[in-house]
Order: C-alpha cells, then structure tokens, then sequence
C-alpha cells in the first residue's frame, strides 16, 4: 500500500525547519544485496523495513532522496568498476539519518556509483536502526525531535546504535574475505560515512581490533569534538560545511585529537553547504567532496592498480 504526505515539521530552531513530502515506495537499489547475517530470521509481517521517497528541506540544502528505516537485516550492496580501470581499493559507504533512518541515494548509492566510475570498488552498507514508529507522521515527529536536541547542542552521545558499529565490522569482514573474487587489495579497504554514518565509521575505526578495522575513514559532518584516539587510529579525511546547523559550532577538536595522537588527518572546512550535502551540494565548494577524497586516497598510495 502507498501513502503520501506533505508536512512541515518544524525543529527546535528554525534554521533547520523541514518542509516534508514523504511517499512510500517497494525497496529500492537491493538487487545484489548480500545478507550480512544469513541465517538470520526473516521479520515478522509487520515489522519488515520500511522505505520511502523523502522530498526534505534541511537548512540550505532540498533534499530529494530514497530512504529506509526500521532496518533489522543489514546488508550490503555492492557497485565494483570496470576491471580495466579497477584500482583495487575499496571504500564501505556508510549512509547517514541519526540513527533512525538511512539516506540511501544521496549519501550512499550515488557515493557509490561515483567512486566505481573512478575505479573503486563500493559497498553500500544498509545497517541496523534504533526500532521508529511505522506511522509516517509519528516517525518525523520523533526524528524532528532528535535533529532539534543536536541543533541545540545537547551531546551526541546520547545519539547511538551499537549494532551499527558491529554490522559495520561484518561488512569489512565480508568484503575482505571475497576480496580476491572483486580484485580488491584486503589492506587497502576503507569507508566513508556521512552524519550517523560517520559516527558508525568512526566506532568501527575505534571499537574494532586492529585487523578488523577499516585501512583509511573518511568522516563527513560527523560530531566534531574532541575524542580519544588510539596510537594506531586509521588516517582520517575530515570534512564539513561551516554552515552545518548541527555540528559547526563544535569546533575541530576530533581533527585535533588525531593530530595529538599522532595519526594523519586532513581536514575540509566548506564556507557554505549545511548539514546534509551528500556528495557535493552543486554551487558550492562541497561539489569537490568526492574528487577530493579520491585526491586524498591517491596521495596515501591507495590507488595502484592491484
């Protein structure tokens, strides 16, 4: 059954209101997805997941993207390049939504596709969410409700979903056991992740023993305070949007804690592109994300044909 609704759903400050269209939509993009837990049960009727096209106004950025939330059977979907241009790298891509959802175009699969065309192989993971009302209205209501406490500043900690960090380490333990049969280098294995996807690829960079951890994170408008960082920390790419209405305020001190720690960071700071730009907000200077992180892979030796 499909169901459409327009809404506002106004947020504790209104430089981040929402203007927002929701329709239910069949699963999308999942041909080819692979069980992260195959002899997982199959969900109840009723409380299988549920996706949707979002038309969202979040700050500056329109937002136009398909979603899914109440996730219980992660996954993840493969985009591998063309074996002629074929780098061997590969990068697990990490979709953002504060844990109550999952941005699975704009902040994953068009990553994705971006990163085989230029030659890395990419996964997009489909990771479990904190359990949301399967009422359209109600589900915005407790998501306007989590994006206004971080607009506030009220700590990110209490934003979490542990089975994130843990189906973020079964996919890498995936990817590298099949990296022969998708000719990918198992040490030159990273991932990217954007928002909640970014605090989910910091966790498996800092949770994960070392040979479980990804080689190299990038870290897009994730939480920006200061952290503990491990000796042997992954090299870190960094990036945000001086404008983004949750995190900007924050300061750098997660960069800086790599630095004190040691470990290699680079860091983006973007004059305008908000919370939420996804691979690139097109007029501003968040466009160059995507080559520049491919830019920054390059300069670490990632990219050598295998």
């Amino acid at each position: 059954m499909r169901s459409m609704m327009t809404l506002a759903l106004v947020l504790v400050t209104p430089a981040l209101a929402q203007n927002v269209r929701m329709e239910t939509v069949p699963p999308q993009g999942q041909e080819g997805a692979i069980a992260l837990y195959p002899d997982q049960p199959a969900p109840k009727a009723g409380s299988d997941e549920q996706w949707s096209s979002m038309e969202v106004q979040i700050g500056a950025n329109s937002i136009d993207n398909i979603m899914v939330r109440n996730v219980v059977r992660p996954t993840i979907t493969p985009y591998l390049p063309d074996p002629a241009k074929a780098t061997g790298a590969a990068v697990l891509v990490a979709p953002g939504g504060a844990f109550l959802s999952l941005s699975m175009t704009g902040e994953g699969s068009d990553v994705a596709r971006w990163l085989a065309d230029h030659g890395v192989a990419a996964f997009v993971l489909k990771y479990r969410l904190n359990e949301t009302p399967r009422d359209d209205k109600a589900f915005l209501g407790v998501m306007g409700a989590r994006f206004g406490a971080a607009a506030k500043g009220e700590p990110s900690a209490k934003v979490k979903e542990p089975r994130a960090t843990q189906d973020a380490l079964q996919a890498l333990a995936i990817v590298r056991s099949r990296a022969a049969s998708w000719h990918i280098d198992p040490a030159r294995i990273g991932m990217i992740g954007f928002s909640a996807g970014a605090m989910t690829t910091l966790n498996a960079a800092l949770e994960g023993r070392s040979e479980q951890r990804p080689a190299f994170i990038g870290y897009i408008y994730g939480p920006m305070l200061d952290i503990a960082v491990p000796a042997d920390a992954p090299p870190m790419f960094n990036a945000i949007a001086m404008d983004d209405g949750l995190f900007a305020k924050q300061g750098f001190g997660i960069v800086e804690a790599w630095r004190k720690a040691k470990r290699p960071v680079e860091l983006h700071a973007y004059e305008r592109g908000d919370h939420g730009f996804g691979g690139g907000r097109p007029g501003t200077t968040t466009a160059m994300l995507l080559p520049e992180f491919l830019a920054w892979m390059d300069m670490r030796g990632l990219l050598g044909a295998r």
